[in-house]
């Protein structure tokens, strides 16, 4: 007969079948449930193992644990409505991005379509505090088996991050499964510029009352959303700079802040961007309200500018460009000129220049014919120097 084990926090549990549940010898391979008390969640924490020694063990461990707080009792919480109380914290402004501001309107519906779509059909139903590292390495795998774009796949995972990273923050779990995942590396694309001499017959193509936004898109880098929300008291003729304080978001119809403080910053204006903004306010008449609008207070509708843009320039047959690439275009014409990296950063309302290393890195000078060239003229110099 096996005999019981006479441990604290530790019940051996026979089958149904086993006779020791009618006073006999047993017949059957039992279990053992460990239990160790909560005095934080005021309950026990239990889990059950094959083995007296893989019970002790975790029992000495969860001991351990709950007294240094790195272990507690698990929420009953499902991720479904840990997304949902996320999300509608995340809408009121009470639940921040880490900077401390609000998250914008358009990155919160991204994260509520990676939810919707490819998060919650899998795991929706099970607890937030059940959910361990391999079911989220497990889902994207999954992913990238279906044929999902790494970026794709990374930005899934976002929404969940914020999730765990606030559960954790506010004591409700110890450990976010969302940290050490091998995911898939992103690799940038190549995205079309034009060159100095391309864009001028770019905007030469153009009807006029369309030339100062593409110039400013092109000669200032502003996103879409800026050009749509800047307004005519932003555009400082005298200082030489722009001064993004907004933007606008087609889904919502409002203006909002940038999403960080980097956002809020001062574009310089080239002397080729003052004459297409001198000329653009000469001809509307107008220097109050929005720069591009429709009317002063209407902003123009990118469809409409597009469409106009294409037919100009397939016209002429000249190889169209996007509003967003012509924000590359600026990078790229900012980086020839010999602008270093910090300013650029600054310019392009990147929260941090390493974002601008990884998205511009390419195009620095650095590459190995420079840098083959900077090694040369080092040696040589060093030679001459020795002699």
């Amino acid at each position: 007969m096996r005999s019981k084990p006479n441990h604290a926090g530790i019940r051996v549990r026979h089958g149904r079948s086993c006779k020791t549940h009618s006073g006999g010898t047993c017949n059957c391979r039992p279990t053992y449930e460990a239990w160790a008390w909560s005095l934080r969640d005021g309950k026990k924490l239990r889990r059950s193992f094959p083995t007296l020694a893989a019970a002790k063990g975790w029992r000495s461990d969860a001991i351990v644990g709950l007294r240094r707080g790195t272990m507690r009792a698990p929420t009953p919480v499902t991720v479904w409505e840990a997304a949902d109380a996320w999300l509608e914290g995340a809408r009121s402004g009470t639940i921040r991005t880490r900077s401390g501001d609000e998250y914008k309107p358009s990155a919160l519906r991204g994260y509520e379509a990676a939810l919707r779509a490819r998060i919650l059909p899998d795991l929706g139903g099970a607890k937030l505090s059940e959910i361990m590292r391999v079911d989220l390495q497990d889902l994207a795998d999954r992913l990238l088996a279906r044929g999902l774009d790494p970026s794709t796949i990374r930005n899934t995972l976002m929404p969940l991050r914020a999730i765990y990273r606030r559960a954790v923050a506010r004591g409700e779990l110890t450990v976010n499964p969302t940290t050490g995942l091998e995911l898939p590396a992103v690799r940038g694309k190549r995205d079309r510029v034009a060159s100095p001499g391309e864009a001028e017959r770019l905007l030469g193509a153009l009807p006029e009352s369309d030339r100062a936004l593409w110039a400013t898109a092109l000669y200032a880098g502003l996103r879409r959303g800026e050009l749509q929300a800047l307004d005519w008291t932003s555009v400082d003729m005298k200082s030489g700079v722009i001064r993004i304080e907004r933007s606008w978001d087609d889904k919502e119809r409002l203006f909002i802040t940038p999403k960080s403080s980097a956002g809020r910053r001062a574009v310089p204006i080239p002397g080729v961007l003052r004459s297409h903004l001198i000329e653009h306010r000469l001809r509307t008449g107008r220097s109050e309200g929005l720069v591009f609008g429709t009317t002063s207070n209407c902003p123009f509708a990118p469809s409409a500018v597009w469409r106009r843009a294409h037919r100009a320039w397939a016209k002429e047959e000249l190889k169209a460009i996007g509003l967003h690439e012509a924000r590359h275009t600026f990078a790229s014409l900012m980086i020839a000129a010999g602008v270093n990296a910090k300013a650029l950063s600054s310019y392009m309302g990147h929260s941090s220049v390493v974002i601008t290393y990884d998205r511009y890195g390419h195009l620095m000078p650095g590459n190995e014919e420079h840098a083959v060239a900077l090694f040369d003229a080092y040696l040589a110099k060093t030679a001459t120097d020795a002699t």
